[in-house]
């Protein structure tokens, strides 16, 4: 089985809680991360801090997010661990391929996230149409920008 996409790296790690500051006070003040930007968001019930750890293509983002509201969804607080961020060297190729081979995606198709990047999520669980899904686990794929692209093709020796 060939797939016409590659998966990078680790683009991201979200952890979501009911307050930024406590999960500052452990990233940021404790670990030393900055904080690179902030993200509001009513559709996605998200107001985030996006820190960064390493650097070039090599930086990871640790986002902390806390819902708008605690009642409503995606309820960005209830799993601690949010979801895992992947760059994916061609996110259409990818979307098409991994639909046309079972995977399910959640709803809100490729767009543009938080950093800027064009993202999309694999849906926590498969169902009878898409029996495959991230096994509980929520995944984003991140369109990587060239720069990414080039730094992994030179690790890697291409």
């Amino acid at each position: 089985m060939t797939r016409p996409f590659k998966v990078l790296g680790i683009q991201q790690i979200a952890i979501g809680g009911p307050s930024k500051e406590k999960l500052r006070t452990l990233w940021v003040d404790k670990f030393g991360l900055e904080i690179t930007s902030t993200f509001v968001s009513e559709r996605e019930n998200v107001d985030e801090d996006i820190c960064a750890m390493g650097t070039g293509p090599f930086k990871v983002e640790v986002d902390l997010m806390q819902p708008l509201d605690p009642e409503k969804k995606p309820a960005v607080h209830a799993t601690p661990l949010n979801h895992v961020g992947l760059w994916i060297d061609d996110l259409p190729k990818a979307v098409e391929w991994l639909s046309a081979n079972g995977v399910r995606f959640a709803p809100g198709g490729i767009r543009k996230g938080a950093a800027g990047f064009d993202i999309t999520f694999l849906h926590p669980k498969g169902n009878e149409e898409f029996p495959i899904g991230g096994e509980g686990v929520l995944i984003e794929l991140v369109q990587a920008p060239p720069e990414v692209v080039s730094a992994f093709a030179k690790l890697a020796g291409n």
